[in-house]
């Protein structure tokens, strides 16, 4: 009901520290959700079309249109546990536990017109409206009880719950009004231990009970929620249990399938909470006429939920990414049909294939219900229209179809709803068979020179209508990315080609993408590139012939400095390879590997012999894996010849 407040599980929250206030109104080009922390209580003002809930953990409340979005915001409600609004939808009260006050809100514009202070430590806590007063419950266990704010004087009062043989009350308990009974309050202790509630009529000057219950007979887990039954003397207890009180005490009056609280719109429909799903009701129904999916497995679904005055829609808040998610529930009179459908998971393109399915409802369906079934291929993207299908009287159907194209085909069924149901669609996928593609590229394997400008070609054969190949390079590394090289159709022989600039091991990707009756094809080639490397030698004091060779001649104390340029990658290493002639041979002395430089250079000195008549040489390489990378195919640079003359 719109004056009932909220049971949170928060209820003995942390206090807040500060009761500065704020006003944001959010701009109309702001589409934000409303999302709250954890529920302080949940409203909906039918003139302004508004919904207010409560922020506990910010101690904010927050304003949001019928579709859930946010309008605008109050800050400063410290600990905000209940919402309530005044008969004529102006004033919003909310119940600020932390600050111990009622904070009156301007319900069009959000200000905070007053605050007025509850002189206790504990609440208030839930809030409602009923006789033109605010009713708040506070108090802690086994002292509980009942307060009021009247507007008109600003008085508050405490202790208002009627004295008697029922022995007031355990706790802050649950309070619910019902505008058709505008003078009525529905009382609901939340203790394990007591399953106690009341009815209380505010008309007068002071309370009086019309009926109490303490334990005459056991509640399943205590009592969580409450509301009073428009047009009958019942309560609603936890969702599901009707009890009578027309006699001063409460009796079992019926009761709707298990739920753990609800809300009841003003023409008797009942929104009930049961995990994650929000049923709906008829007055005394036995089953759904709407059920919604809120949450997931393993959340706790609604937390709270509210009709709308006009009883067109349900605002529920839904426990999602760890807050609460304000939602809309529409429609919520008509019946969601259940639609299957079952298609074969493979078929050939071209033949014969058979589609089925199944209509059903909670609310029986029309006789002769009208489905219409629609095709989605490669040869019709937007859908192409089949022949309407007659659901038999159990709701089962079935259609045969030719499927003209292969690939992923959709076969999508849809009822178009009626007075008492729902729009409704399900669809399956069918794998229709193609022709297979022929798709090569060649120069796989093939090694070139660092920078060298290798022409690719992809050739592909035959296909239906489609004639278009991609070219992609991927250069081994990380640090590059795969890249589209060229697109285009094929020229008449099916051949494309692209030039791919080879400083890295590549690979070459085509890739058609087929068509109707053609399926897609990959095809790979990879091709290796070099290294460059050079090496410079200084320090010698000339450059001359030993037989043919060319020889670097240095003295025989010198140390030559050799330096190696090669093409930079992080981390990568140049193996420096020396060897001397003996013997008429030459003999491997060492092989180190030595850093690369960022600037591509790594400079290595070499000691000198000491002694002349000496003829070495160097080179260095780029090893791939041992070089400190892969990205490259095993280079090697020309050796360099050196001799120690004296």
């Amino acid at each position: 009901m719109r004056t009932r407040t909220l049971s949170t599980a928060t209820a003995l929250a942390v206090l807040f520290s500060s009761a500065a206030l704020s006003v944001v109104t959010a701009g109309h080009a702001a589409a934000a959700t409303a999302v709250v922390a954890s529920p302080g209580g949940i409203v909906v003002d039918g003139g302004l079309k508004r919904v207010f809930v409560g922020d506990r953990t910010a101690g904010k409340v927050l304003a949001a249109d019928y579709s859930g979005a946010l309008t605008g915001s109050v800050s400063g409600i410290r600990g905000v546990s209940g919402l309530a609004l005044s008969d004529d939808g102006a004033t919003l009260y909310a119940a600020a536990e932390g600050s111990n006050e009622i904070a009156a809100i301007d319900a069009a514009t959000l200000g905070v017109k007053a605050r007025y202070a509850v002189t206790t430590d504990k609440g208030p806590r839930h809030i409602a409206f009923a006789g033109g007063k605010v009713w708040f419950t506070y108090g802690d266990q086994w002292d509980g009880n009942l307060g009021s704010l009247d507007p008109k004087d600003e008085t508050v009062a405490l202790g208002q719950f009627p004295a008697g043989p029922q022995g007031g009350l355990w706790g802050p308990a649950l309070l619910d009004t019902d505008p058709s009974v505008p003078g009525l309050l529905a009382v609901g202790q939340t203790g394990l231990s007591t399953d106690s509630m009341a009815v209380v009529d505010v008309t007068g000057s002071t309370p009086q009970l019309t009926a109490w219950h303490n334990g005459d007979y056991t509640l399943n887990g205590g009592i969580s929620d409450i509301d009073l039954v428009p047009g009958a003397p019942q309560v609603l207890v936890n969702g599901a249990q009707r009890d009578s009180y027309a006699d001063g005490k409460f009796k079992a009056a019926g009761a709707y399938p298990a739920g753990q609280r609800a809300d009841i719109a003003p023409n008797g429909l009942v929104a009930q909470v049961d995990g994650a799903k929000v049923s709906v009701y008829r007055p005394n129904a036995a089953q759904p006429v709407r059920t919604y999916a809120n949450g997931t497995s393993g959340t706790s679904g609604t937390a709270a939920l509210r009709w709308a005055p006009d009883s067109s829609r349900i605002f529920a808040l839904v426990e999602a990414g760890g807050g609460y998610t304000l939602k809309t529930l529409t429609d919520p009179t008509l019946n969601a049909p259940t639609l299957t459908v079952n298609a074969p998971s493979t078929a050939t393109r071209g033949k014969e294939l058979t589609v089925k399915g199944k209509i059903t409802a909670t609310v029986p369906l029309p006789s002769g219900t009208k489905l219409q079934a629609t095709r989605t291929d490669l040869e019709s993207p937007d859908g192409k229209a089949l022949t309407a299908v007659t659901a038999k009287a159990d709701g089962s159907y079935s259609f045969t179809d030719t499927p003209p194209a292969g690939g992923k085909v959709t076969y999508q069924v849809a009822y178009a709803g009626d007075a008492t149901h729902t729009t409704a669609t399900a669809s399956d996928k069918v794998d229709v068979s193609r022709t297979k593609a022929t798709l090569t590229v060649n120069k796989n394997g093939k090694v070139y020179g660092h920078g060298a400008d290798v022409p690719f070609t992809a050739h592909l054969g035959p296909t239906y209508k489609n004639r278009t190949v991609e070219i992609w390079a991927d250069p081994y590394g990380g640090d590059k990315p795969n890249k589209l090289v060229k697109t285009g159709k094929v020229n008449s022989s099916g051949n494309i080609s692209a030039t791919v600039d080879m400083k890295r091991d590549t690979v070459v990707t085509a890739v058609y993408k087929g068509d109707a009756r053609t399926a897609p094809k990959t095809a790979k080639s990879t091709a290796y590139a070099k290294v460059n490397i050079s090496t410079s030698v200084s320090k010698h004091y000339k450059k001359a012939k030993i037989g043919s060779t060319p020889y670097y001649w240095f003295h025989k104390r010198t140390d030559p400095l050799l330096t190696t340029t090669m093409s930079y990658y992080k981390d990568r290493k140049q193996r420096f390879d020396l060897q001397i002639r003996s013997g008429g041979r030459w003999h491997s002395a060492d092989s180190q590997y030595f850093l690369i430089g960022t600037n591509g250079k790594s400079a290595i000195t070499l000691e000198g012999p000491g002694q002349s008549g000496i003829k070495a040489r160097m080179r260095s390489t780029y090893v791939n894996g041992s070089s400190g990378d892969n990205v490259n195919s095993t280079t090697h640079g020309a050796w360099k010849y050196l001799y120690w003359s004296d």
